[in-house]
Order: structure tokens, then C-alpha cells, then sequence
């Protein structure tokens, strides 16, 4: 990671791991950074609790939704952290494993090509189509779709968070794309 370990952390940063532990088993990866500014990590941490736990969408496309994010800006440590619970939640692995390559998804399920679609489209293309939105609000409703941009939003924060600082990858993963320059790199190893 491009930042030193936090070696003593304030009360506030303290109090605010403890509550990141409490709620997500742990403080590390992305909030190892975002501690460093304890007002937006508190802030970062409730949205991305309620776009991981709590969005209207079924957890199966909350978990997607993180994918593509991922995969859209190669964060390879959110991809790494996300997709064995996808994968558990019933998203199709091999349709994952295309996406990594960046190759046509072709997911089985209806819903998750639709997710699919709609986040590339606005990832992409910074808009989406009329009949990708109309396609979307029936399948996901208002409130759905509000949660996906907010989702999707917040994800491609995290991403850019974790590129930047080129936060390690887990010590048990390889890298997931194999196309990205120097990133993702695991604790001790070479650049």
C-alpha cells in the first residue's frame, strides 16, 4: 500500500474501527485508508453498509453490482473480497470469469444480464438507454434503481480508493486481471 501502517489511531479513528469490526468482521483493506480521515470513513462506512446490507435489490445483485464496478475500474482487491459471495448468492461463476477477462458476460439469469447492462451502461457510457431504463424500472422498481446508481456510486468510489493507494490484495489471493499494470500487488511481493 502506498500509505504506512496507522500506528496510533485517535479516539475517533478507534471508535470508528471498532464499529467497521463490530459490523464487517474486521478493519482492514479500503478502511485502512479511508480511517485517515475519520469523517468521511464514518460516512463512506454507512453508505456502504446500506448499498452492501440493506438496498432494495436482492442480495445476489448488490454483490454483482460490486463486480462490475470492480471490474469497470480493475480493483482487484473488491473483485477478490466479492467474488466467492457472489458465486454463494447465486451469481454464475463462469459468467464472473468472463467478465474478468473482459469478454461478453452472458449471464444465465435474466436479472443479473439486466443489472449487467444497465451498470455498463452508465459506467460507460454515462447514460443509459431508454430501453435500458425502462427494462430496469419494471425489473427493480423506483427504488431499485435509485439504489443501484447509489450502489454503483459508492463502489466506484471504493475502487478508485483502492487503486490510488494501491491497497494490497488479500496474502491468499493472485491477482484477477491480469491486465493491470503494477495495482493489486500482495504484501512483500515485487512490483
Amino acid at each position: 500500500m502506498r500509505l504506512g501502517p496507522l500506528s496510533e489511531l485517535s479516539p475517533e479513528q478507534a471508535e470508528l474501527s471498532a464499529r467497521i469490526t463490530n459490523r464487517r468482521g474486521g478493519t482492514r483493506g479500503p478502511f485502512l485508508v479511508w480511517l485517515r480521515s475519520p469523517g468521511l470513513c464514518d460516512r463512506v462506512e454507512a453508505l456502504g453498509a446500506y448499498c452492501r446490507f440493506e438496498s432494495a435489490l436482492p442480495l445476489r445483485l448488490r454483490e454483482l453490482s460490486l463486480l462490475v464496478a470492480a471490474r469497470h475500474f480493475d480493483a482487484q482487491y473488491s473483485w477478490n473480497a466479492h467474488i466467492d459471495k457472489a458465486v454463494d448468492v447465486g451469481v454464475d461463476r463462469a459468467a464472473l470469469e468472463r467478465l474478468a477477462r473482459r469478454e461478453d458476460p452472458d449471464f444465465p439469469d435474466p436479472e443479473d444480464a439486466l443489472l449487467h447492462r444497465f451498470a455498463a451502461e452508465v459506467l460507460e457510457n454515462h447514460f443509459v438507454t431508454d430501453e435500458t431504463f425502462a427494462a430496469g424500472l419494471e425489473a427493480f422498481g423506483e427504488r431499485g434503481l435509485v439504489d443501484l446508481i447509489g450502489a454503483l456510486g459508492n463502489f466506484s468510489m471504493l475502487a478508485m480508493l483502492l487503486n490510488t493507494f494501491e491497497v494490497d490484495l488479500q496474502p491468499d489471493r493472485e491477482p484477477p486481471f491480469p491486465d493491470v499494470r503494477g495495482y493489486g500487488r500482495v504484501t512483500g511481493a515485487a512490483s
